[in-house]
């Protein structure tokens, strides 16, 4: 059995990597610990595509740690370093349960030979191959052609090829080249299916992932930054623009995070370009470079500076014809940000049968659930089904960012509510796209009139009118809900500004409990080191009623299934079965009752104290023959109090993830942030929410 995978291309420029980075993350969410080996580097300076592997989360080694040997070592001496490679790789093997290891760039030998000695390596550490192919302007004749010139290779040296994937995708017929049709897209999928006994896989082309920085565009037209931020020069840019024609037409030409080339003397082009740019009613540009040398007036100066603008400004003494040929030729490499590599990881999860691979690969998922493996694989489900979700505090910069990430890994469509331009401005200033975002004015009378109507609907046996649903619908966490209860989103997310109460009420009020609860609770998805568990109700309910307690357990179990963990119920109390006595106790052992009635097949413990739950020695002593003790996964605490501080003490104390709260109970998927959230909590509850949806 063999968890490791060799990524080869039997030629340079196939975006490999980008394959390399997919595989890291579809094992980090299966199996404990993952490892990665680069065989072949250059000399004279590190490896930035290994550097960006190494990187990767989940993985935990060196740089030397994961180095083979050199272009150099090998054309001095193949069978030398061959013998070095299978030395190294097998201590890397030790320690990790999985190996992806990532084959040679073609940049230092002929291509012919390094091809050859790629599959002597691939035979030599016994690791089956993903072979990987060029797309770009081909036909998917030519792509499968270039397939099975590779697959003779690696079988002609007894390599094992179990997937051949064909990378950056585009259609020949299009001016740019970073494009492609559905359709030419499924042709070529169709094409490469007729390789037998292979897994196959077309991944497109992506603009983001070929585009340089604009520092790289300044270098290769010699040119000097004269204004705005340097640290908006290491931001991508995904097209350049040659602009010497009137304003008016350059501003109809003006695509998203793209450099404007323009005549140092056409300075009159600047302001415009800059409003253009501030302005969230054209996109967002990523650089402006003057040609011919031309020194900016005086007068334009001034008039920048009062704008306060960060839009990086160059200056190159070359004219149009040598910078436009230099810029279009320049690309930029897929690991050169974390930004790429999170479209490059959403991409083959969406475009690579990724179960099928690690079938054949004989991966078996662990047993031990790790914080990191959880995050992936919440993501992943989320990935599987992609709900949509509002997010109504855009006033807030981590939820901006949020944003971006969620909308570069694809977990979920977003809804922001608030003013498109504000929002566009303000995430020009942060360096973020938020390209897929739906941005909905809470202020568009004709939404307002229809959800002010159906709140008053809903509300009438309270008395609600008209121009009082108006005027709760000015509250932003009101208007999302409405749009979740009216189907135009899946689910909320909100808290990060409001407070919890406030997140919750609207839901309350007209969303409603699921039939049967009787309340709403909030669980937490505790990530210890080796497992996940739920723990409930750590949120929302000060002291519950027995019967209430019920409902939470139920809920909790639910939420327990839902993401993946077989429920163990264990009603908490400070006795264990039938040995104390006393109100709190007895609350506990009626509310276990009523769970049992209710879902008789549920493993149920209770009442039962913590140790006894989690620990198996005193398990055998106190419960010998419980199902649940000794390791339970889902925790209901007796009370509000008991719960919050549980959680924080094993947060605190141990340094497990606490994901949450997550609310129960609810007919629709809402959930509430902590104020003090970080960007990664409002990720995860994001992900969680749209898991919710599904279900």
């Amino acid at each position: 059995m063999s968890n490791s995978i060799y990524v080869a291309a039997p030629e340079g420029r196939t975006g490999k990597s980008m394959v390399a980075v997919g595989m890291i993350e579809a094992l980090t969410r299966t199996v404990s610990s993952v490892g990665v080996f680069r065989p072949v580097v250059a000399s004279g300076s590190e490896d930035a595509i290994l550097h960006t592997l190494i990187s990767q989360p989940g993985v935990e080694q060196t740089y030397d740690e994961a180095v083979g040997v050199t272009y150099e070592q090998v054309h001095d001496d193949p069978d030398a370093a061959l013998h070095v490679l299978v030395e190294k790789y097998a201590l890397i093997k030790e320690r990790y349960e999985s190996v992806v290891i990532l084959g040679s760039d073609y940049t230092a030998t002929t291509s012919p030979t390094e091809l050859t000695f790629n599959a002597r390596v691939a035979a030599n550490l016994n690791t089956p191959v993903i072979l990987v192919v060029s797309g770009r302007n081909r036909t998917p004749e030519d792509i499968r052609s270039a397939a099975e010139g590779g697959l003779a290779e690696f079988r002609a040296h007894h390599a094992k090829v179990i997937a051949v994937i064909a990378n950056r995708v585009s259609t020949l017929e299009r001016a740019s080249s970073d494009e492609v049709d559905p359709a030419d897209l499924e042709a070529v999928r169709a094409e490469l299916a007729k390789l037998p006994d292979v897994i196959t896989a077309a991944l497109p082309a992506d603009r983001l992932l070929a585009a340089p920085t604009v520092r790289a565009q300044f270098d290769a037209v010699e040119a000097n930054l004269v204004l705005g931020n340097p640290d908006l020069l290491d931001r991508e840019s995904q097209d350049t623009l040659v602009a010497a024609m009137t304003l008016p037409n350059v501003l109809r030409r003006l695509t998203p995070e793209s450099t404007v080339i323009m005549p140092g003397d056409r300075s009159d082009l600047l302001p415009g370009l800059l409003l253009a740019h501030r302005s969230g009613s054209f996109p967002p540009l990523a650089g402006i470079i003057l040609l011919g040398g031309y020194e900016i007036p005086d007068t334009i100066v001034k008039l920048v500076d009062g704008i306060h603008n960060q839009l990086p400004i160059g200056m190159t003494n070359l004219g149009t014809y040598t910078s436009s040929d230099r810029m279009f030729r320049l690309e930029g490499a897929m690991t050169s940000s974390p930004r790429k590599v999170e479209v490059a990881r959403r991409l083959f999860s969406e475009h690579v049968d990724v179960a099928a691979l690690l079938k054949a690969l004989q991966v078996h998922r662990s047993d031990v659930i790790t914080p990191l493996m959880f995050e992936h694989q919440l993501q992943e489900l989320a990935r599987s089904d992609r709900r949509t979700i509002v997010m109504p505090e855009s006033t807030d910069d981590r939820i901006l960012t949020s944003a971006d990430i969620l909308l570069q890994r694809g977990v979920a469509n977003l809804i922001l509510l608030g003013d498109a331009q504000a929002i566009k401005q303000r995430a020009t200033r942060l360096g973020l796209s938020l390209h897929g975002v739906t941005v909905v004015d809470p202020t568009d009378p004709e939404l307002i009139e229809r959800f002010a109507a159906e709140y008053a609907r809903l509300r009438a046996h309270k008395g609600v009118t008209i121009e009082q649903a108006k005027e709760k619908l000015t509250d932003l966490s009101y208007f999302g809900t409405m749009m979740v209860h009216l189907g135009m989103a899946d689910g909320m997310v909100s808290g990060a500004i409001n407070t919890t109460a406030n997140t919750i009420r609207p839901s309350l009020e007209f969303i409603k409990t699921k039939p049967g609860v009787s309340v709403v609770s909030g669980s937490f998805l505790m990530c210890m080191p080796d497992q996940v568990v739920v723990y409930a109700d750590c949120a929302v309910n000060p002291n519950p009623t027995a019967a209430q307690l019920a409902d939470i357990a139920i809920s909790s179990a639910e939420t327990a299934v839902a993401f993946g963990i077989e429920p163990r119920v264990a009603m908490l109390s400070y006795s264990t079965g039938t040995s104390g006595f006393g109100a709190d106790v007895d609350k506990v052992r009626e509310a276990t009752e009523i769970v049992r009635a209710k879902m008789p097949d549920l493993a149920l413990e209770g009442p039962i104290q913590f140790d006894a739950a989690v620990d198996p020695t005193v398990a055998r002593t106190k419960l010998p023959d419980s199902p649940v003790a000794g390791r339970a996964t889902v925790f209901i605490f007796p009370d509000l109090n008991t719960g919050n501080n549980t959680y924080k003490a094993v947060q605190r104390s141990s340094g497990a993830v606490a994901i949450g709260p997550v609310l129960q109970g609810l007919n629709k998927a809402v959930n509430d942030l902590s104020r003090g959230a970080l960007v990664e909590d409002i990720v995860n509850t994001v992900a969680i929410t749209a898991i919710q949806a599904q279900a």
